[in-house]
């Protein structure tokens, strides 16, 4: 009986691992609203200027169209730059300028940790009165910003820390686009919905063509990406397989395949053979074997003799870009924290109703997202479908309240 049964799917597993992803963008949005409702009242006077406003600055006096208009021409602009630097990126990772890259991301982050957020705790010490002087708040706001960018860029830190910094720069980033005018923000939401949507799945968007390249070269991403902890499941005969392998690992396997040593443990007779053309490494398993490197890097890590006895097929568990990464892991963009907070965060603008209408259509157009991704099994976008579920409910929200409110009043006034 314990034989027959089949080892856990994709899908069966799936709930486990929507929860392992909705938890920190969860955090990460409840984080801005808070920002939002602390801060609002202080901080609505301050006039963000940045390249989201640089063709058209809001004013109260402009009529509906003209606040239309200028929201669409300062979302083109935003999504132009957007385009231009991704493909600038897929340029420089092409040219294997992978050191570069990783200074550049460790300083926005500093710049993000150490500018935006010292700002934002500047708000909060005036809001709460807090006695601090400007020394302690300048060595403390440079060691929280320099922990961070390790605690990123480092793989030797507590995953934990790294994740929780990640949240941290999402939030700090979506409350800085809170502030942006309404129109703006709404218009800005459904463009990069869209470039979002053209990025990942047009043959030459620049999400593609990065991903792509990651996977031919088996190397990470140079973004900020989030990445859930591992997940370990266990068959009916108690042997862990594991969804997931840290890339320092699976350097340290690609590092021993020099040495053409017998693997005892395995039983498997493993020879490399130096090519005289392309100085390429072949490596000839012997038939039924399988070696502990060549397990190791499969994603997710499969008992290769366990798949062919239950006929499962690794292919379905082979997915890369939005969701399960080749490394078996949830992987989740900064990018898609960031929108999603700043969606809740211009609905709790108006008020907690609406918020909670917002909050429960990203969570299940991300639910949608990633179980299309478990169908299909390609690079999905994360934003089209909760975006879209989210700005649908929010008027929504709003339309149905504002109805209710005037048949409210309608009804007092008559008796």
């Amino acid at each position: 009986m314990a034989q027959n049964q089949r080892p856990k799917s994709l899908l069966d597993s799936l709930g486990e691992e929507i929860i392992r992803i909705l938890t920190p963008v969860s955090i990460c949005m409840l984080l801005v609203v808070l920002l939002v409702s602390i801060l609002n009242s202080s901080s609505s006077l301050y006039v963000t200027s940045s390249i989201a406003t640089i063709a058209y600055s809001e004013t109260g006096s402009d009529s509906s169209w003209d606040k239309f208009i200028g929201a669409l021409l300062n979302s083109l602009v935003f999504v132009a730059v957007v385009t231009v630097a991704t493909f600038i990126l897929v340029l420089f990772f092409y040219l294997k300028c992978s050191k570069f890259l990783k200074i550049y991301m460790g300083f926005s982050s500093f710049v993000v940790l150490g500018f935006m957020g010292g700002e934002i705790a500047l708000f909060l010490i005036e809001e709460f009165s807090v006695p601090v002087d400007c020394i302690t708040f300048l060595v403390l706001l440079f060691n929280f910003a320099v922990i961070g960018v390790l605690a990123v860029f480092m793989s030797k830190m507590p995953i934990i820390v790294t994740q929780g910094y990640l949240v941290l720069i999402g939030m700090l980033v979506a409350y800085w686009f809170t502030l942006l005018p309404e129109w703006t923000t709404w218009v800005l939401l459904v463009a990069m919905a869209l470039y979002d949507l053209a990025a990942v799945l047009l043959p030459v968007g620049p999400l593609r063509l990065l991903v792509e390249l990651a996977m031919s070269r088996d190397e990470d991403i140079p973004a900020l990406v989030y990445e859930a902890r591992p997940v370990t499941h266990h068959d009916s005969a108690s042997r862990p397989v594991q969804t997931r392998i840290w890339r320092e690992r699976q350097n340290a396997r690609l590092d021993s395949e020099d040495s053409s040593s017998l693997n005892s443990d395995l039983n498997s007779t493993v020879s490399i053979v130096q090519s005289s053309h392309n100085g390429a490494r072949i490596a000839r398993v012997e038939e039924g074997q399988v070696s502990q490197r060549d397990a190791e890097l499969s994603a997710p890590l499969i008992d290769h003799r366990m798949d062919a006895q239950d006929g499962m097929s690794t292919e379905s568990l082979m997915l890369e870009g939005m969701g399960l990464g080749s490394s078996g892991a949830i992987k989740l963009g900064l990018g898609d924290f960031i929108f999603y907070s700043v969606l809740v965060g211009r609905a709790a603008m108006y008020d907690f109703m609406t918020v909670y209408a917002c909050y429960l259509a990203i969570v299940a157009g991300l639910g949608i997202t990633l179980m299309l991704l478990a169908l299909y099994q390609k690079a999905l976008p994360a934003l089209p479908v909760s975006i879209a579920l989210g700005v649908l409910f929010y008027f929504l929200t709003r339309f149905l309240l504002e109805v209710f409110i005037v048949q409210c009043s309608l009804n007092l006034l008559m008796f």
